[in-house]
């Protein structure tokens, strides 16, 4: 397979993902598409390192990890939290109001929380690659992500969907 073909194969197999991982690190719609771009685009110019390398996602979304904090330092925009209007029964607003609600929780962590959670379990990346991609140990992903997890779950944000009353 020539490297054009085997580009677009890993951009039509990755693009949702680095999309709704973008989205989970605090980017609006439109500029998570515009990170997940711009990302693909480095990959496209790089494309020989990425395809030699060990573990592939990993290091795409240490790309997108790089992208987003370049784009952030540069345009110096906070994470914003995405508002819904208040849901109405029978509309199909629930999925919405439980998007926001994980939005306004993911807020509450901080940025290098929020990495962990979204690229361990949004993204599903191993323990191992989600190291790979931030740069840290895999005892820091999981000391982060238990106390991301202790945090969330302690979150007013996701007490409705939680099952049981606080």
């Amino acid at each position: 397979m020539d490297q054009d073909a085997a580009f677009a194969e890993f951009v039509q197999a990755h693009w949702r993902s680095l999309v709704r991982a973008a989205v989970f690190l605090g980017a609006q719609a439109h500029e998570a598409e515009d990170l997940a771009q711009a990302t693909l685009v480095k990959c496209y110019t790089k494309w020989s390192l990425v395809s030699a390398a060990t573990d592939q996602d990993a290091y795409v979304y240490r790309m997108l990890l790089n992208t987003l904090r370049s784009d952030r330092r540069k345009l110096s925009w906070k994470l914003r939290s995405v508002t819904v209007a208040e849901p109405t029964i029978g509309d199909g607003s629930e999925a919405a109001a439980i998007a926001d609600a994980v939005h306004r929780a993911m807020a509450g962590l901080s940025k290098d929380q929020q990495e962990v959670v979204v690229l361990r379990y949004f993204v599903q990346l191993t323990e191992a690659q989600t190291a790979a991609a931030l740069g840290i140990p895999a005892g820091t992903v999981k000391s982060r992500l238990s106390r991301s997890l202790a945090h969330l779950s302690a979150s007013n944000h996701l007490a409705e969907f939680a099952g049981g009353a606080r």
